[in-house]
């Protein structure tokens, strides 16, 4: 089982881009999904999470307005919308699936102990 995102790359200020997590080998949508960004220097934070059957979306301070997370269970893919993109946007960027046997709690959903599996990350560079 893994998940692979896809989507990243350099943007200008302002810009956006679309991010995309693929489950490979189970299907995505029994699981939760986070997402997740690590910027330089920094340690990784929670960007956004969104429900199994996606009625609910979470966000960090940081994105809400921006961001918007969304999932097309068919295809197996959850999506990461990302608009008015600033350099402090710049990050590696992961998606990861909830424990099903041990969910996060109210409020949890942006620590990665909850999470168990990870993809790779895909880079994002917003710079002029």
């Amino acid at each position: 089982s893994q998940l692979v995102e896809a989507g990243g790359g350099l943007v200008t200020p302002g810009g956006a881009l679309r991010l995309s997590c693929a489950g490979r080998g189970f299907a995505v949508e029994k699981y939760a999904i986070g997402w997740f960004r690590r910027a330089p220097g920094k340690e990784r934070e929670g960007v956004s999470y969104i429900s199994k059957d996606g009625t609910i979306t979470k966000y960090s301070e940081s994105v809400k307005g921006r961001f918007t997370v969304a999932r097309d269970n068919v295809q197996n893919t959850v999506y990461l919308e990302m608009n008015s993109l600033t350099p402090e946007d710049t990050a590696v960027y992961y998606c990861a699936a909830e424990d099903p046997d041990y969910p996060a709690p109210a409020g949890g959903w942006g620590m990665e102990l909850w999470y168990d599996i990870w993809g790779q990350g895909t880079q994002v560079t917003v710079s002029s």
